[in-house]
């Protein structure tokens, strides 16, 4: 029982997590530059793969499926542990899988980000891991 509620608590604040950033990238101005030129030269510039879109565009775009992605991992673990959790316990993918991309959020969150993401994704992964060792030694 306590396995399945840390798995809930991580799940829940990745899917916070993601639902914020999401709304904060589509429907505020939170994510733009302090600087109103930086906004203007991301418009008007080019990636080097591409003349297709810009730097702008590919933030946005960046911004939107890094939503997407925090808030299918706190969706899937959520009804995997709330309607599944015998299958999540049997399944040493789907733990290794959840555990290790948080991994690699929180690395994302201590190298780029700033403290509200890191501080969540610190506590969501001690809770997935937490559970993780639960289900597998208890």
């Amino acid at each position: 029982m306590i396995a399945q509620t840390l798995w809930i608590a991580g799940s829940l604040i990745y899917l916070l997590l993601g639902s914020a950033h999401l709304f904060y990238t589509f429907f505020t101005d939170k994510f733009l530059a302090k600087n109103p030129e930086a906004v203007v030269a991301m418009q008007n510039t080019h990636p080097l793969l591409t003349r297709k879109t810009t730097m702008w565009k590919a933030w946005v775009g960046f911004n939107g499926s890094h939503s997407l992605g925090a808030i299918f991992l706190g969706i899937i673990n959520l009804i995997l542990a709330g309607q599944y959790f015998h299958i999540l316990i049997e399944s040493g993918a789907m733990l290794s899988l959840t555990f290790f991309t948080s991994i690699f959020y929180l690395f994302l969150a201590k190298k780029y980000w700033f403290n509200i993401p890191l501080k969540g994704i610190v506590l969501a992964t001690c809770c997935f891991g937490v559970a993780m060792l639960l289900m597998l030694y208890i």
